[in-house]
């Protein structure tokens, strides 16, 4: 029997902690849902590391997914009921996307993003996984693939997958802040979605649900410096990835390291964007990765007698972080060198290996951004007015476009 038509996969109810229940009538969806390649992302945390700040903070990505979905299916039966057509099919192909849009994250999410694969963020990951399934469904996500890639030609139901008002946002700042136990997260999901309407197959705000739009933008502003871009949980990341940067420098050097099987594939070897699509192996080893496989892996590696990796791994596991600093101008050359000098005096390292330890980065937010998709807010003449020029409170707050500031990181010595 086609899975996609066989009856003991219809109204399937999830309890979710967020959203309540989210059911999932339709078969097609549920077969996606069931597939390994989407069930292996119980196995990555939403936040990475944020739960060294955060202990409350360890979601998953398959259940920001499914609240994403949740939201989706809001959203749409919203436009529905103003009258605006979407098939059914189009309700199907749009679900499927928001619940495979983060299926290409690796471990731990974002903090190895372009360093398992190299120099590929998940999006493009995503891609080739959907690929992969639409070859497998014979076909069925063709329209999936063409909103994942913004080329559906009813623009609004890109942009609710994609964009500066999507529902994928809007699921990880409630989400993102009933776990952290930080508040600012808590935005006006249901007011927003009954806001939302359709304007020359553009997505629109009406003009009464402006100052929920306010909140939802200085929220996540204020999310990404309260918890995604804290500074403890910014060292705990660098640590990290530090040590995934020293362990395929020793691997690809002769040296011999306890990895699980897939986390030694991309140890052992570099994985570009052309290996991930040329065959299978590449993308079938990357969907066997958790982040179970680096903790075991770090936990072992404490004792490895490489100065390096083995001080990394404590740093990590024992949670003896560096000391990170963040301000809004440039640290100078002067006091990197000094903290530089420092690191190689206490652990006897070559000045050169110092930057596994010394960090300076710069970090930015950004909260609005006008060069960007626009929300747009209909007025009750029916023009449109992007929400920046609208609010009053954006203007005077001067939240539009990118804010930048800088960090150092390093290890603190008496």
């Amino acid at each position: 029997m086609n899975c996609f038509t066989d009856k003991k996969h219809r109204n399937k109810i999830i309890n979710d902690p967020v959203h309540g229940f989210i059911t999932v009538s339709s078969p097609f969806i549920y077969s996606i849902l069931e597939h390994p390649y989407v069930q292996r992302l119980r196995k990555i945390k939403q936040l990475g590391l944020t739960y060294f700040v955060y202990p409350g903070a360890c979601h998953n990505r398959l259940q920001h997914a499914l609240g994403a979905m949740y939201l989706m299916d809001k959203a749409l039966n919203t436009l529905k009921n103003k009258g605006h057509e979407i098939t059914p099919e189009e309700t199907e192909a749009a679900l499927a996307t928001i619940l495979l849009h983060d299926i290409g994250h690796g471990p731990f999410s974002h903090t190895l993003e372009t360093s398992i694969v190299e120099n590929i963020n998940h999006e493009t990951v995503s891609t080739v996984f959907m690929k992969c399934l639409n070859e497998e469904f014979g076909g069925a996500l063709d329209k999936t693939l063409e909103i994942f890639s913004k080329k559906y030609p009813k623009l609004f139901i890109n942009e609710l997958v994609s964009g500066q008002l999507d529902v994928d946002r809007l699921d990880y700042l409630r989400r993102d802040s009933f776990f952290s136990g930080v508040v600012e997260g808590m935005v006006g999901l249901d007011r927003i979605i009954n806001m939302l309407d359709v304007d020359s197959e553009k997505l629109v705000v009406e003009a009464k649900g402006i100052y929920s739009i306010e909140k939802f933008i200085i929220s996540r502003r204020l999310m990404y410096w309260q918890v995604y871009l804290h500074k403890t949980v910014l060292s705990a990341e660098n640590v990290l990835m530090q040590i995934f940067r020293r362990a395929k420098y020793l691997t690809r050097n002769g040296e011999k390291l306890f990895a699980p099987p897939s986390l030694a594939f991309f140890l052992n070897n570099s994985v570009n964007i052309s290996t991930l699509v040329s065959g299978r192996e590449a993308i079938e080893n990357f969907a066997c990765l958790s982040d179970g496989d680096i903790e075991c892996a770090t936990n072992v590696w404490i004792s490895h007698p490489d100065k390096i990796l083995s001080v990394l791994c404590k740093m990590l596991v024992h949670r003896i972080l560096p000391r990170t600093e963040i301000k809004s101008t440039p640290f100078s050359e002067e006091i990197i060198e000094e903290k530089r000098k420092s690191v190689q005096k206490n652990l006897k390292i070559s000045f050169e290996d110092t930057d596994y330890f010394v960090i300076s980065k710069v970090i930015s937010n950004t909260g609005y951004s006008t060069d960007s998709q626009s929300i747009l807010i209909k007025n009750n003449d029916g023009s449109l007015t992007d929400i920046y020029r609208a609010s009053d409170m954006l203007k005077h707050l001067n939240i539009n476009g990118e804010t930048s500031k800088y960090m150092l990181s390093a290890p603190k010595y008496r």
